[in-house]
């Protein structure tokens, strides 16, 4: 039951909740609050003394807004309302004093600092600091850390606010950072010097408040005022993750991620932050045709003609990739279908049931983890599948809720009850009595790892039986971002995989995880230079998902809309185009000549697309529990930092993967 209390700030009267802190309270009435140690997602530290006020009628002096509560607050003489003064002249002072004192070591580094143009001191020693100061003696400096290949650090900017320390802690579920000493000695530090083993740690860059924190491999390439940035949508995971694109000119120059509560909440995994460089390498920008077992350029009408010769008359089929967004599918399908022939997105082999939407994109958003009392992982492996749901699982574990798993035993960061590993354990599980759980909020997340055997249909219907005996809530975790909007559309048919191994002709829509065995012609369409075009007849470059609009649904069935930030390189066209050129030369023409044509048909056909950023309900309808087999859950997932092809293009990542697989087979002196 809420305490409600009111408070007054500045002269104005607002009711709030009494467990708030007063720099939330000052939020709520429209008051800014400087602070640099205060964060709403991490811990309260109360230690930058930035956000003092003054509280009237109380100590002669000022407080801590962001470790106050406002039922902490007393009410006047005559029973009003308590005031607090957040622009009074012991305010100003009070701030104007820390202010100093925390410039008194600071380098005068701005000109060569990468956070120059977006660092909180900058911003806010010119909104409440003085433009002196009283100190002559000697800035005290402190030594670099080494935290690997993607945080940079220089400590002497530190102002020992320790968000990177509650981050890592509280959020990333590693313990590698820490305080050490006191006063003047008090610094920042790794335990032993070691480098960080996360795989978010690049969202300490963004806490940072200064440039103690910068990202490595974006340093000294731009500054913030040159870049054109785009709201968009990650594809790396099937979180979509709401990111923004930084651009210069025709280059993306950095990830940040975007706050969306639903979904990421202000958090994007390592992968989704640093790809950016693999978007620049192994790029396909003009079309190639084999000729003699070799590759030539080509011009576009030569290649498309010669798709089109190859198609007429042949039993087809369309694979869609992981990337690919609906549009794309969309006009995929239509495309391959109109001609006579399959598609299919799951390419993986995954049993995921066509046209029962709770069986493949589940019931449960990823907002309802926050409030789940028991979590139960079958098959899947989410610190390398969705890491920043993994974090929300932890969250949610931090707040008592009991995590249990069946599948391979992994650190997940948080304590799990290990069932078992194999389908006996399941149907074990499955078979035992789960009335003492209604009324308990839970949520069974099964993983593509459980669902691309055999037996993954009756995997799904076993879980499903089980979470509607137990009154839980169902999450399908997906590893590819363009599943459930392929699924959505209907990309997918009776055979599965089967139906695509008997066509003459395979159309392979950016499906770089899947060997095409020898036989087919095969026309691949895609963004690099990867496994697809490898053995692909014709090759046409399309565009990456930051060179074209496109709509992404995620894990939990949202539709999410991902923008244009730059262009494709070279003769590389956008996706749906060139289907609707293809199609041209088929004399089979799609009935659409723009993105807005093409997505007033695609809400034509299914219309919760239509819906952005709004998780449709679905119906209910459980799957057969079908027997199952006897193996052992495999992950689906297995190095996190290259599973795709953007990925596999980028140096880092293959660094980041090197350096996890040492970390692997390392052994630690005490072992």
């Amino acid at each position: 039951m809420s305490d409600l209390r009111k408070v007054n700030i500045d002269g104005t009267e607002i009711e709030v909740d009494g467990a708030m802190t007063l720099i939330q309270a000052c939020e709520q009435a429209g008051v800014e609050i400087p602070r640099f140690c205060y964060h709403e997602r991490l811990t309260i530290a109360g230690n930058c003394r930035m956000c003092l006020v003054e509280v009237v009628g109380g100590p002669p002096k000022p407080a801590a807004s962001c470790a106050m509560q406002v039922r902490d607050l007393r009410p006047g003489p005559e029973g009003q309302a308590p005031q607090v003064k957040t622009n009074s002249p012991m305010v100003k002072k009070a701030r104007e004093g820390v202010m100093e004192f925390l410039l008194i070591n600071h380098p005068l580094d701005c000109p060569i600092c990468d956070q120059g143009g977006e660092c909180d001191l900058q911003d806010q020693a010119m909104a409440y600091g003085v433009d002196f100061s009283r100190f002559r003696e000697a800035k005290r400096a402190t030594d670099d850390l080494d935290l690997g290949p993607l945080v940079e650090t220089h400590m002497t900017r530190c102002i020992s606010c320790t968000r990177c320390v509650r981050f890592t802690t509280e959020v990333a579920g590693i313990a590698q950072m820490g305080q050490t000493g006191r006063g003047e000695d008090a610094e920042i530090t790794s335990y032993l010097g070691e480098t960080l083993d996360s795989n978010l740690q690049g969202n300490i860059i963004d806490l940072c408040p200064v440039g103690a924190l910068v990202s490595k491999p974006y340093a000294f390439t731009a500054r913030p005022w040159e870049l054109t940035k785009t709201e968009s949508i990650d594809v790396m995971d099937a979180l979509g993750s709401n990111i923004r694109v930084d651009t210069k000119g025709r280059e993306v120059m950095r990830f940040l991620p975007l706050n969306h509560d639903g979904v990421n909440e202000e958090w994007i995994s390592d992968k989704t932050r640093f790809v950016w460089d693999g978007l620049r390498r192994q790029r396909l920008d003009t079309p190639y045709i084999r000729e003699n077992g070799k590759l030539r350029k080509a011009t576009w009408p030569e290649a498309l003609s010669a798709a089109a010769a190859a198609m007429k008359g042949k039993k087809l089929a369309g694979l869609v990739g992981d990337l690919a967004s609906v549009e794309a599918t969309y006009a995929l399908k239509a495309l391959i279908e109109g001609q006579g022939g399959v598609v299919e997105c799951r390419t993986d082999g995954a049993k995921l049931p066509a046209g029962n939407r709770a069986g493949y994109a589940g019931q449960a958003t990823i907002e309802d983890i926050d409030d789940a009392e028991m979590i139960l992982l079958v098959g899947t492996n989410p610190r390398l599948e969705a890491p920043v749901l993994n974090a929300r699982i932890r969250k949610a574990w931090l707040r008592g809720a009991k995590v249990a798993m069946i599948g391979e035993a992994a650190d997940l960061t948080y304590d799990v009850e290990h069932i078992g590993t194999d389908r006996a354990a399941l149907s074990k599980l499955a078979a035992m009595d789960h009335s003492d759980k209604q009324g308990v909020k839970g949520i069974t997340i099964v993983g593509q790892g459980a669902l691309n055997e055999a037996d993954g249909a009756a995997v799904l219907g076993t879980v499903m039986s089980m979470a509607e005996a137990a009154q839980s809530k169902l999450m399908v975790l997906h590893t590819a971002a363009s599943r459930v909007g392929a699924m959505d559309v209907g990309a997918t048919n009776d055979a599965g995989m089967d139906g695509v191994s008997q066509a003459e002709v395979i159309y392979n829509l950016g499906a770089d995880e899947v060997d095409v065995a020898d036989g087919p012609f095969v026309i691949y369409q895609g963004s690099h230079g990867d496994r697809g075009a490898h053995r692909a007849d014709i090759i046409l470059p399309g565009a990456a998902y930051t060179e074209e609009p496109g709509i992404f649904v995620n894990t939990e069935g949202r539709p999410q809309l991902a923008q244009r930030a730059g262009f494709a390189p070279g003769e590389a066209k956008e996706n749906w185009a060139i289907l609707r050129a293809l199609s041209a030369e088929l004399n089979a023409t799609l009935p659409f000549d723009s993105v807005a044509q093409l997505r007033a048909a695609l809400v034509k056909d299914v219309p919760h697309l239509g819906d952005i950023d709004v998780v449709p309900e679905n119906s209910w309808v459980a799957e057969a529990a079908g027997d199952l087999g006897k193996a052992d859950f495999r992950a689906a997932v297995t190095d996190f930092y290259l599973t795709n092809p953007i990925a596999r293009a980028s140096q880092l990542m293959a660094e980041l993967s090197a350096g996890a697989k040492a970390r692997q087979t390392e052994a630690i002196a005490a072992e």
